[in-house]
């Protein structure tokens, strides 16, 4: 049999945190990596999302890398600008020869005797790496509703993630099950050209204005860099402000509550579709929205906000409570993504054949979002508690990053074999996490994706963003069991290596 290929560390996923995490081994001299991802193109969720509409809700000057500013036309950019961004960067930093794409991993498996990782993809070929890096994302697998009868719909049906963009929406009635932050973009442009858009909504969000402007020809802000860093401080700034009232006490939520009633109460004046727009929950505790056209859309004429429970789906349209039909040309569900299975589909045994799966069965956890007990090598970027409510994930990322490159170049510089985070450290932080997480917004009683089906928060960081690259700002070798370098195990003559 041949040799299968062995990489000193493998990267699954090319978003931004695998190609984050690409650049930073470069600069560090280390280009024995590969960069493993199912699509057919990088870029991860600004791949995926083409609805009309798409764009950031954080400014750019923030959900972007600190190293790589880049140009943007507007404040809050669309999905092709930040996806040609991306690929900017891949070209820039000459990552085309590390990636392999429409390859999917099926499973990931840590060879103790060898000291090494197996990645075994869906055709069945193998290859071998001395760690593995996971940045397949929170937000990369849509969720569709369990909704009897949605096989049986007539017509097209698409999640917002995968959008049919040959199904002309002109003059047809279409059904949008949703109102999470991909619908509350998508709604007002379709409502422009549709017949007719019935907007389902099970829990009303909350909407912020989105304070998004053009950006002209390259000015001050653009040639001297101080100028950028301080529109990012002040974007960071407004970010921590919003995290306080999630992590502290929701009194501190009392402007941005302020900004959404009075957005609410200019923009919908009818009381009775006002009544159906205000939350029952605090601030926070489900992902916070920001639009200046998602209010002014549902007053339009050819839109209707419908509260009633779905019953079922038929050939023809969608069933609401008291058996009403509503007729419909065109589904579209804007229902989020699995995030609870942070690597699945893919399967990830550790030490003595553990399963992480299993060990996740009743959420996931992780020490600092990155490691695992048990799972040597194997790092995690955007893993279980580093997703944020009111800041940049980039931020997030870029400390993850050399927090993970620190413990890949630990590995050589002690010359080890391995090292596996202590299961007492991992124990302590995530006790913590626990503990901090109660009482924030995001257990207070509402049903987000944030939380398990028992209410705990796996998804988000319980602190300040400023506190957790505090945390990981250095690599503390003391907090992982580590293995001596051993020699090579010696292949039998005749077997397969």
């Amino acid at each position: 049999m041949p040799e299968q290929p062995t990489y000193r560390v493998i990267v699954v996923g090319a978003g931004f945190g695998g190609l984050g995490m690409a650049m930073a081994l470069k600069r560090a001299g280390i280009h024995d990596f590969l960069i493993v991802d199912q699509a057919d193109d990088l870029g991860g969720i600004w791949r995926d999302n083409t609805y009309p509409g798409a764009a950031c809700d954080v400014p750019a000057s923030l959900y972007s890398f600190s190293f790589e500013p880049g140009r943007w036309s507007r404040r809050f950019p669309p999905q092709a600008e930040i996806l040609a961004y991306l690929h900017t960067l891949a070209d820039q930093h000459g990552l085309g020869p590390h990636l392999r794409l429409r390859t999917s991993v099926s499973s990931a498996e840590f060879d103790e005797q060898r000291a090494q990782w197996t990645v075994t993809l869906d055709t069945g070929e193998q290859l071998r790496a001395r760690a593995v890096v996971s940045a397949v994302g929170q937000l990369n697998r849509p969720r569709l509703p369990d909704i009897p009868g949605r096989a049986d719909f007539a017509g097209p049906a698409w999640h917002s993630a995968r959008w049919d963009h040959d199904v002309d929406l002109a003059d047809r009635r279409v059904a949008v099950v949703g109102t999470g932050a991909s619908a509350i973009q998508f709604v007002p442009e379709i409502a422009k050209v549709a017949d007719r858009v019935d907007v389902y909504q099970r829990t009303p969000p909350y909407i912020l204005p989105k304070p998004d402007r053009a950006h002209g020809e390259p000015g001050l802000a653009d040639r001297v860099p101080a100028l950028r860093k301080a529109e990012r401080l002040r974007t960071f700034l407004y970010g921590e402000l919003l995290t306080t009232g999630f992590v502290l006490s929701p009194k501190f939520l009392a402007a941005p509550m302020r900004m959404w009633r009075r957005q609410l109460e200019e923009q919908v004046a009818d009381p009775a579709l006002r009544g159906k727009c205000v939350p029952d929950y605090v601030m926070g505790c489900k992902r916070v929205l920001f639009s200046n056209d998602w209010y002014p859309t549902l007053v339009r004429s050819n839109v209707e906000l419908v509260t009633d429970p779905i019953e079922r789906i038929v050939a023809d349209g969608v069933v609401t409570a008291g058996g009403v039909t509503r007729p419909a040309d065109v589904i579209v569900y804007g229902t989020g993504f699995q995030t609870l299975d942070f690597l699945a589909p893919m399967a990830v045994t550790g030490r003595g054949g553990r399963a992480l799966r299993e060990l996740w069965h009743d959420g996931a956890q992780a020490y600092l979002g990155i490691s695992v007990a048990e799972f040597p090598n194997f790092f995690m970027l955007y893993g279980p508690n580093t997703n944020l409510g009111g800041n940049s994930i980039i931020y997030m990322l870029e400390g993850q990053i050399q927090y993970v490159l620190a413990g890949l170049q630990a590995l050589e510089r002690e010359g080890l074999d391995w090292l596996d985070v202590r299961p007492d450290v991992q124990r302590s932080f995530n006790a913590w996490v626990d503990k901090a997480s109660r009482t924030s917004v995001w257990e207070s009683g509402c049903r987000s994706w944030y939380t398990t089906a028992a209410g705990r928060n796996t998804n988000n960081w319980p602190d300040h963003t400023f506190l957790y690259r505090h945390r990981i700002r250095h690599f503390d070798l003391a907090k992982y069991r580590v293995m001596p370098r051993r020699p090579a195990p010696v292949t039998p003559a005749g077997d397969p290596a």
